[in-house]
């Protein structure tokens, strides 16, 4: 598997778990309806492991237009292979979008609300505040970019020699986004990548539903994609700051 299908197979699971999750919780008639904001985090973070999981050994998994950004700032990552990178990571949200729609496609149209529809897409703001939302999605992606960025390998002690530890490895990921929704998520549903954001918004404008839908909310759609660029920026630098 080459690095760009990688990036698309990997972020598509991302979003088809992640994305799933919501649906279960907020439309209508699911076994899962009203799981509340646990079981949305939780399903984000083993989202994550299963992305990275699979991308990790051909990709480096980055799944995330902010991570591969972050890493390129840090000196981690080549720039020329950014741009490729980020167009993966929306081709594979966007197919794990699709994906949910056409999974819950009944509970959909069983679904009233336009708010909780849009909300199984994409992000929006808990108390709608610009610079607040900003501040909240930078912060949330600069603890993920700095926790990516020290997320090592296992050594034998007194050599350089790696330890295998196979799929398992995409476990510190996992947790770390797990935590960073439990505690940081509630101000602005922790976007934190802006292809998680913006590519299910744009799949929700295009794709029908047979009740009503938001008109997207496309005022607030910058913030998801700012936030966390700004957020990238600022781990990199810290991190070589303290270098």
């Amino acid at each position: 598997m080459t690095p760009f299908l990688a990036e698309i197979v990997g972020t598509g699971f991302l979003l088809l778990l992640g994305l799933g999750v919501v649906a279960n919780v907020l439309m209508e008639k699911t076994y899962g309806n009203g799981g509340g904001w646990l079981v949305i985090t939780t399903a984000w973070g083993l989202s994550v492991f299963v992305g990275v999981m699979i991308a990790g050994p051909y990709s480096g998994a980055h799944l995330n237009p902010a991570v591969t950004i972050g890493l390129a700032a840090a000196g981690k990552f080549a720039w020329s292979l950014v741009p490729s990178y980020i167009l993966a990571q929306f081709i594979g949200a966007m197919i794990g979008a699709f994906l949910v729609w056409l999974l819950y496609r009944d509970h959909f149209n069983s679904t009233e609300d336009k708010d909780s529809k849009l909300g199984v897409f994409c992000t929006s703001p808990a108390i709608s505040n610009n610079l607040s939302n900003v501040f909240s999605e930078a912060i949330g992606t600069f603890a993920l970019v700095f926790g990516v960025l020290y997320i090592t390998g296992a050594t034998i002690e007194g050599t350089d020699q790696l330890i295998g530890l196979g799929s398992v490895g995409a476990l510190p990921v996992a947790f770390l986004v797990w935590v960073i929704g439990l505690a940081l998520g509630g101000t602005t549903g922790y976007a934190i990548n802006p292809a998680r954001d913006l590519g299910p918004r744009i799949m929700h404008q295009i794709l029908p539903f047979k009740t009503p839908k938001s008109n997207g909310n496309w005022a607030y759609a910058w913030i998801p994609v700012v936030g966390p660029i700004l957020g990238a920026f600022l781990a990199a630098g810290l991190d070589m700051l303290i270098q």
